[in-house]
This record gives C-alpha cells, structure tokens and sequence, in this order.
C-alpha cells in the first residue's frame, strides 16, 4: 500500500486540491474557482462558504483518480491566503463574507489607531505596520462599524483554520498567520494581551497559536461524508500560503529565497530571527525556528491574466509571452506600474493605480506583454531592494507559482534583480508545502531535511544576462520615478 499525503490550497481565484506520493509526485490534482467580490471601493471579499465548497468537489474529484485511495491517505495540509477575518459564532457558523488581503477598507481605522496607540509600540511587538490589508484592522472595523455582527463573534479564523474547522470541527490558530494580528508577538510566538487591550480587542478571540505540523485534529464523520476522505486521517494546522510554497520550493533554511509567482507577486527571505522592516512584512515560517522576511506585491500572474482577459483576443498565454519576447529589454521605454488594485510593500500605498508609460503609435500589443511582465519583476527588485537596508544578503530565488512555466517571464527577472533563479516543480510548490506539513506531522517524515530532499528537485536554472541587467537598471530608476512623480496624483483623485 502506498502513503499519500492530501494538501489544500485556498488561493485568492480558486482553491488546488493534490494528491502527493511519498517522493512528492502528483498523484492527482485539481483547481476549483469561485467569486470575488468588490461591494464597496477599497472592499474585496470572499466567501469561506464557497471555499469549502470548492474544496468539497477538488477533494471528491481527486479520490476518483486511479491510483488514490482514501485508505492511503496519511495526512492532510492545509495553506491559504493571507490576512482573512473570518468571523465565527458558537455555532461555527460563519456571520459574512470575509475581507481578504486586497480589502484596504480599514484605512481610516488604521490611521487613527497608530496615533492613539502608538505605530512604534505596534511594530515592536508584530513586526510589521499597522496596515489596512492585515487582519487586526479588519476585526476593527466589524467592532466599529458593524456592533451587532461584532457582538455575535465568537472567535476569528484565518483561511486555512476554517478549512481545518470544517474538516476536523476543531478551531486553530497556526503560528505563520499569526502575524495578520498585531498583538502577536513576532518573538515570542505568543499573544500579547496588554496591547491587544490596548486596541480594544481580546485574545479570546482567536485560537491558541499552534506550530504548522501540530496535528489539530482528524476528518470527522460529517466531513468524511462530504468529501469521501476517511473518517480519522490526521490534520494538521497549516499555514500561510506564502510560506507554504516557499517549503514547497526548497526554500527553509536562513538565506534562502523563494520568489513568488501566482495571482500575487513577491518574495521570502528565510531568515533565523524576527527581522524586521517597517515597509516589508515579516512572519512564522511554517518550518520551526525561521522567520520570512517578505515582500508581497498585488501585481503578480494576476496582471498577465487581466491583460489576457482584456485584450487577448482570445490569445494564451503563450502567444502573448511570444509577442513579447519579440520586444528588446526594456520595452523601448514603455514601463508599467503594475499596482493593479493599490499596492502593498514596499509601498503601501491603496491609492496606487496600474499605470502604462511610454505609448506611442510605434507601439504594439507585444510592447504592452513585455511591459507588464517587465513591471512585475520591477516590484520583485524593489522589494529585494528593502530588503538589503537589513543587511540580508540574497544571492538565488527559488520560483514558484504559475508564472514560474514561463521561460521569458523568469528570466526577465533573473536579468532585473541580477540573481540567479532556480525552478523546482512549480505548480504544485504551494500545495506540496502543505503536504509536507502533513508528512512531518504525522510521522512520514523524521524531519523537514528529509521531506525536502526527497520530494523537491530543481526543474532548471536561469543566470541573469549582463547586457539585458544593464537595460534593466535604467528603466528600474524610471519605475522608481514614476511612481515618485505619480503618488500625490493617486491620493489627489482617489
């Protein structure tokens, strides 16, 4: 009999559901998408309900592939987005949609907070700012704007918890999304009750912290019912996203890279304390002892699949990167902004907006490919950048994410940053994350040195091209600029 591990992702457009072997080979996998919704300017969000929905028929799907058999399943991981407030009474029954991690809606909050509490005070305890996108706003506004919803909360989840709820009837709170609550201590690992106080709210809203491979429960027989899992397998808590698909690109040791490439964009940064940096982010790896230092970008795959979407003309992927890999480095001085619904680090700004310069009747589609994915390697650079004023040295990106297939877009970045890029198996870095969660919490593997060399391998190497960094460097002064010459324009017009 074969042992099988099950890791669930619950991504911004849909959730991936795979089935790993032992050595990390895909057995079977699935995507399942669902709705975005923008009520309100400034608001996005999702419902959990339809998370688990989707996650419900990925999981039923998977189990009628031959080879996979729910017997053979040993452990389940679970890895999300960042940065939700789900909102939970007694009944686990969830009070609304959730604010996901591109709802700035909490600005104002924010604002105040950080002069009645204090910004520097918040800081020195979660290590990152106090910012609209994190979750401890979000629970803010529920308090301050919607009293009687707030009045019926009983605790507060994270993605990847309510999964875990749903599958085990069990409420947690794993240490990697602990960092979406300024009153984590980033240190410590531990909730800090005195500041909480201090920004009205309470610790007893939120599940004990628990490490990633803690095993918070098993598949109860409801859950086993719906999904067709069996009834017993092991969960463990999980984590954040990011930090999923930097394990599951090889990526857990101090000073290693991953460089991120789904619907967002971005980078982590294994590091082996809390460092921080006011306009990066910073939270729990999910491996035990490190930290990522982080730089989370809204323009990521997601820009190429709007321009696809808006001007494709039914064109793939493919046949756009191929116009675009007609075009010089550079774009011929088109360059775009890529700050496509606000932008997080290392600018924080929500007010940016996506920006084409350069255009000119000289100018074609394949112009515009290049630029954007151009654009997003910039933001990748500025982030590394921030980074640097640490004194973290990056010397290699491991990729991951579904722009990582993309030979051009890989090395348009490996020629940005002037970093070597390493690829493992890409699609799959996030949801096999998660699995290994599950293979060293239930005992399939002894350690994460052993998970890691057996199930991850380095798919193809791309070295950064002198001439076109030399390009790059020049335009990457002109993004720079740009964006200087453009803020007071965004907040004026906001």
């Amino acid at each position: 009999m074969q042992e099988l591990l099950l890791g669930i992702d619950i991504g911004t457009s849909a959730c991936k559901v795979a089935v790993f072997d032992k050595d990390g080979a895909v057995v079977a996998q699935t995507n399942k998408p669902y709705q975005v919704y923008y009520p309100e300017s400034g608001w996005v969000e999702q419902d959990p309900t339809e998370w688990w929905a989707a996650i419900v028929a990925g999981i039923r799907e998977v189990l009628t592939v031959d080879g996979v058999s729910a017997e053979e399943m040993k452990g389940i991981g679970i890895d999300g987005q960042s940065w939700s407030a789900i909102a939970i009474d007694r009944e686990r029954n969830v009070l609304c949609n959730t604010p996901i991690w591109m709802d700035t809606r909490a600005r104002d909050i924010c604002e105040r907070v950080k002069k009645e509490v204090g910004g520097d005070e918040i800081f020195a305890v979660a290590g990152n700012d106090f910012l609209p996108s994190y979750s401890t706003p979000k629970i803010l506004w529920y308090k301050e704007e919607r009293p009687e919803l707030y009045g019926r909360i009983w605790k507060i989840l994270q993605s990847n918890s309510y999964i875990g709820m749903m599958l085990t009837d069990e409420v947690s709170q794993d240490y990697s999304q602990g960092y979406g609550l300024h009153f984590f201590n980033m240190k410590k690992l531990e909730y800090d009750g005195g500041l909480a106080e201090k920004l009205g709210l309470s610790t007893e809203m939120v599940p004990e912290p628990v490490s990633c491979d803690h095993i918070i429960g098993e598949v109860t027989k409801k859950a086993s019912e719906l999904t067709g899992l069996k009834e017993g397998t092991p969960v463990v808590a999980g984590g954040l996203d990011a930090a999923c698909g930097t394990l599951g690109a090889g990526v857990y040791k101090p000073g290693q890279t991953q460089e991120q490439g789904g619907q967002a964009g971005g980078m982590s940064i294994c590091v082996d304390q809390a460092l921080a940096h006011k306009k990066l982010i910073l939270s729990p790896h999910v491996v035990p002892g490190q930290w990522l230092l982080q730089g989370g970008t809204v323009g990521g795959g997601g820009t190429l699949r709007w321009f696809k979407q808006e001007f494709g003309e039914g064109q793939s992927f493919d046949e756009l990167t191929a116009l675009a890999e007609k075009v010089p480095a550079g774009s011929e001085g088109v360059v775009f902004l890529p700050y496509m619904a606000g932008e997080r680090s290392p600018i924080w700004d929500p007010d940016a907006k996506g920006v084409f310069y350069g255009l000119g009747f000289d100018k074609t589609k394949g112009h515009l490919v290049r630029a954007v994915l151009e654009g997003v390697a910039f933001s990748l650079e500025h982030n590394l950048r921030t980074a640097a004023e640490t004194g973290v040295a990056v010397s290699s990106l491991n990729a991951m994410g579904g722009a990582s297939n993309s030979v051009l877009w890989t090395q348009i970045k490996a020629d940005v940053t002037g970093k070597t890029i390493n690829v493992p198996t890409s699609d799959t870095a996030t949801t096999l994350g998660a699995a290994i969660l599950a293979g060293v919490g239930c005992g399939l593997y002894k350690d994460y040195d052993e998970a890691v060399g057996r199930t991850i391998r380095i798919t193809r190497t791309q070295e950064p091209n002198p001439e076109n960094r030399e390009v790059y460097q020049r335009m990457m002064e002109l993004y720079l600029t740009l964006y200087e010459k453009l803020k007071g324009t965004f907040s004026r017009f906001s």
